[in-house]
């Protein structure tokens, strides 16, 4: 009878990532997704509107010759009157955000108790749902048969419906109620980590509370306020959707006119023009807000942001 002989077979070796990557290349594999997305969706597109602002287009949408003309025809009276009456109105936004965020994130943070995460929840939720469907509901407030309007009647503070839609005020209430939350949450989250032995020792030493927010709690949040007005100033100054719906055809600010450049016939370089042009004005507005910023914080005796 034969004997069998059995022989072990070699193991296989397990597949893991560290046979790829070494400790030093696991950084870059891990952000290796988000900057090949970025690389996609943001700096090519950005290249490509670059372009297109200096380089004219065929009618097969290749590039041919350079040329600055696209940049010469946008620089004009009515355009830059544009790109400063978006400047305005973002700036306006960010004011009113601010006013009524710092109270709301105040309250949540420190009068919230065991509701607070509850709070903070209902306060993200509508912002859950599609933004179109926010601007309809508007719709049926804003009306002359609709909510406001019949409040209004009711308490007798007016005598027949105003037309609150297609009107600055329909642009500004919707502007400030889509950016708010990019408001709230910065301030909050400063807010929650906040000392609250800090008013204690205050009001010890004989501060009054107006002195204890001008002194204390203002420098200590004024970066977050910061960070919540650059997070409503710079969408809201190309927001186009809000005005064209809520402002009808009298409304019109750069984001519209960068819409109907790049949407009509061979003049997507002039919107492309346009987009830089705009940009450049606003990081300058941006660099002045900083430097606003700086010297408040100066002024108020705080740290430097």
């Amino acid at each position: 009878m034969e004997e069998t002989v059995i022989t072990s077979l070699p193991r296989r070796k397990r597949f893991s990532l560290g046979s790829l990557f070494t400790k030093k290349d696991i950084p870059f594999a891990i952000g290796c997704p988000a900057l090949v997305w970025h690389s996609l969706f943001f700096y090519l597109p950005l290249l490509i509107m670059i372009l297109s602002s200096v380089f004219d287009l065929s009618e097969s949408g290749s590039f041919q010759g350079f040329t600055l003309k696209h940049f010469l025809a946008v620089q004009n009276v009515a355009h830059f009157r544009i790109i400063f009456k978006s400047i305005g109105i973002a700036f306006l936004t960010a004011i009113l955000c601010f006013v009524i965020a710092f109270p709301c994130a105040y309250f949540l943070a420190f009068k919230g108790g065991r509701y607070k995460t509850l709070l903070l929840f209902f306060l993200i939720v509508p912002f859950w749902t599609n933004f179109l469907l926010h601007v309809c509901a508007w719709f049926f407030v804003l009306e002359r048969n609709g909510f406001l309007n019949n409040l209004l009647l009711s308490l007798n503070l007016i005598g027949e419906p105003i037309h609150f839609l297609n009107s600055f005020f329909a642009i500004i209430l919707m502007m400030v109620y889509h950016y708010l939350l990019f408001m709230i949450l910065p301030i909050y989250s400063s807010l929650e980590k906040f000392n609250l032995f800090l008013f204690e020792a205050s009001s010890d030493l004989g501060a009054t509370k107006l002195q204890t927010f001008k002194r204390i709690l203002l420098p200590l949040t004024l970066p977050a306020i910061r960070l919540g007005f650059l997070l409503v100033y710079i969408p809201a100054f190309g927001e186009f959707v809000i005005p064209e719906l809520m402002g009808g055809d009298k409304a019109y600010y750069a984001g519209n006119v960068v819409s109907q450049y790049v949407l009509g016939n061979y003049t997507a370089p002039l919107g492309a023009a346009f987009t830089l042009m705009g940009a450049c004005i606003l990081m300058v507005s941006i660099g002045l807000l900083l430097w606003i910023f700086k010297r408040i914080s100066k002024s108020l005796g705080g740290l430097s942001v």
